[in-house]
């Protein structure tokens, strides 16, 4: 008769407990909202970093594709025999694309040089060259600054992240020792809010930070690359006008010796 009594009581026990924890939403809405004001503010923080991240994903991304598409198009036309002058006259207009911009200062330092006549003496070739050098690198310089935004955002999310949703977990688990503590009891029913509190504060943070890492990685050496590009195709533009320069040299020899 005593065990049957004690197992009734422990049955009503249980089926309170359970109520108990049923009354409280362990939904992902159902936590926020229940939520201590800290845990919610740094919930907030997490998922605004998170929506902002996929935004700098989604339109770097995007960006980055067109770029190279379009490098792809403008360097079969360089490479096509069309005179540099023209293509410098239908191209100069355009905005937002670094290697166009990258080829406009180029093309707009050399014929500042050259607008009275291909210089004669090397030192002047020479100082002709750094400048279109010069304005070629500055132009790729400005550009990776603008392509580049985002990235610290990036980075600063993929690495303080896991902290604030850390620091949301702490503050979830002495919201629990508290109510334990307040009610002098350690059952499920009690402990349950807070510790779900404290382990979504910490999935949020990592929802933020594993894609803002990956993310971060791939860009770099993707805008690593395209930086390469713009460098490469600037040596092979220094290179083209190396060969004006001495063709024009070779003109000028062969002037004065026929005179």
């Amino acid at each position: 008769m005593a065990n049957e009594v004690s197992t009734a009581i422990g049955a009503v026990d249980g089926v309170a407990v359970g109520n108990s924890v049923g009354a409280h939403d362990l939904s992902m809405i159902g936590l926020f909202l229940e939520a201590d004001l800290i845990v919610k503010v740094v919930m907030m923080m997490l998922i605004f970093a998170s929506f902002w991240c996929w935004s700098i994903i989604i339109t770097k991304r995007s960006r980055l594709i067109a770029l190279n598409k379009r490098a792809d198009r403008f360097e079969d036309a360089f490479w096509s025999g069309e005179p540099l002058d023209k293509l410098y006259e239908r191209v100069k207009s355009r905005n937002g694309d670094p290697l166009l911009a990258t080829f406009t200062a180029g093309m707009e330092e050399w014929q500042s040089g050259v607008s009275a006549g291909i210089p004669s003496s090397e030192s002047l070739q020479a100082s002709l060259k750094q400048r279109v050098e010069r304005a070629m690198g500055l132009a790729i310089n400005r550009e990776m600054q603008l392509l580049e935004r985002g990235m610290t955002f990036l980075a600063s999310v993929g690495s303080t992240a896991p902290f604030i949703g850390l620091f949301g977990t702490v503050w979830g688990i002495m919201n629990s020792f508290a109510a334990i503590a307040a009610t002098k009891d350690t059952s499920l029913a009690v402990v349950a809010p807070g510790i779900a509190e404290a382990l979504f504060a910490t999935a949020l943070g990592l929802v933020a930070a594993i894609p803002a890492v990956i993310a971060f990685n791939v860009f770099s050496t993707n805008l690593n690359r395209y930086a390469d590009r713009l460098d490469a195709f600037t040596a092979e533009f220094i290179a083209i006008l190396s060969r004006h320069l001495d063709q024009g040299e070779a003109g000028h020899k062969t002037t004065n010796q026929a005179a």
